[in-house]
């Protein structure tokens, strides 16, 4: 991506528990960067955009931390619930000299016209999302039908006393903010995607995830 204009467009979300997501998100927008990116996330930010291209869209852009990983020539649109996190994200994207179009805007009620895109990303979005069956079936109405969702996300773990563990834990990690015990893969198939393969990352909670929307 070269250099070139940024535009800007908020279309805020309506709903009442997007406009808490919102909110939760808004303050804690200035220390976000500080609490999420370790080196680790480096790494597995660049392994989940390689090879990406076409027409792209980022859902729960945050901060714009995915942005030095994209590659050249890709054409991005990303979007937010929290308005400041994605001012943040504008910032970001004027001294990376990247070309985005950048919109506040709910993943459950998306704005862009059926199969608009050739890949769309997630990384640590869909533990915060309020219903995340509706989002990934946003997802899957706006992506193009040999298209490709990419996904970095901490799910609920497979090991049985774990995942017990992280289900009694749950509600004490909704008052932070996120899930910690998402089926994301059961959801993902109960939206109509294919899984096409899925790598554990660390300890297996984390996980990248590519799927396809069943044809």
């Amino acid at each position: 991506m070269g250099p070139g204009p940024q535009t800007e467009r908020m279309e805020m979300a309506t709903s009442e528990q997007g406009t808490r997501v919102a909110r939760r998100y808004d303050r804690i927008a200035w220390l976000y960067d500080f609490v999420t990116e370790r080196r680790l996330f480096s790494k597995l930010r660049s392994q989940l955009l390689r090879g990406v291209e076409g027409d792209v869209l980022e859902v729960g852009v945050g901060t714009g931390n995915n942005f030095p990983y994209y590659p050249q020539g890709v054409r991005l649109a990303a979007i937010d619930i929290s308005p400041k996190m994605l001012a943040r994200a504008v910032e970001k994207a004027h001294q990376l000299g990247m070309e985005a179009d950048l919109r506040v805007m709910n993943v459950e009620e998306m704005s862009f016209p059926d199969r608009s895109f050739d890949y769309v990303v997630s990384s640590l979005v869909f533990c915060s999302v309020e219903n995340p069956l509706q989002g990934l079936r946003e997802v899957a109405r706006v992506m193009k039908e040999n298209g490709e969702l990419r996904m970095l996300e901490h799910v609920r773990s497979e090991q049985p006393l774990l995942g017990r563990i992280m289900d009694l834990l749950n509600p004490l990690a909704r008052l932070i903010g996120d899930n910690i015990n998402r089926r994301t893969l059961a959801s993902l198939e109960a939206a109509g995607f294919e899984i096409i393969s899925v790598q554990s990352k660390g300890p297996g909670v984390l996980k990248e995830i590519r799927a396809s929307v069943h044809k």
